[in-house]
């Protein structure tokens, strides 16, 4: 089977948390699926970030705010590589130049536009587990963007749908995808599945 895993910024906080994932991601390639991560940025990575543009630059442009941004996520799916090969199993990351995700280019909150697979194809060829940097693209000008709010969700479920993923796995500290924000909406009902194109709208909408 081909997996796609999604992991927050909070399960890849600290170095114990990303050997844990990165546990999890060898105990499911043992069994003989092919595995394409999808990190956030750790922790407050994005927070901290935003603060130290704020210290240097309150009005700092939106292009350069996402090339600053987009190193969050960098940062994760490098670090997880190293831990899947700390335990011996091959990995590589990779970030959305890389894959050639291409957005639009409204820096900030930007909508994929297309994906090619050739890359995270032949790295999977290769028995790689697959690690990629969520929340960001490239625009047709070769610059960094980013997909704003869901934006790691968003990069999971367009990936699965590209890959014709077998599953679309978002791992998150909430039980399951609602029908609206059920701490706005208090008859927002959990739903039991979901397709790829509904998802992504809902991820694509924060």
């Amino acid at each position: 089977m081909l997996i796609v895993k999604k992991f927050g910024g909070t399960s890849v906080a600290n170095a114990e948390r990303i050997l844990n994932v990165a546990n999890r991601l060898v105990e499911s390639y043992k069994e003989g699926n092919k595995i394409v991560v999808v990190l956030s940025a750790q922790g407050d990575t994005t927070d901290d970030l935003i603060k130290k543009a704020n210290e240097i630059n309150p009005n700092a442009s939106k292009r350069e705010m996402d090339m600053l941004l987009s190193t969050g996520e960098q940062q994760s799916v490098a670090l997880m590589a190293m831990a899947v090969q700390k335990l011996g199993y091959p990995a590589i990351s990779l970030n959305a130049f890389q894959c050639d995700i291409y957005s639009n280019s409204t820096y900030g909150n930007a909508r994929i536009k297309s994906i090619s697979t050739e890359r995270i194809s032949e790295e999977l060829d290769k028995n790689n587990i697959v690690i990629i940097t969520g929340f960001q693209g490239i625009n047709r000008g070769g610059n960094v963007t980013t997909l704003g709010r869901g934006g790691s969700d968003t990069s999971a479920v367009a990936l699965a749908a590209i890959l014709n993923a077998d599953l679309c796995e978002i791992y998150t500290d909430v039980d399951g995808v609602y029908t609206s924000d059920p701490r706005i909406v208090k008859k927002a009902r959990k739903l039991s599945e979901i397709s790829y194109d509904e998802m992504l709208e809902l991820a694509s909408l924060g």
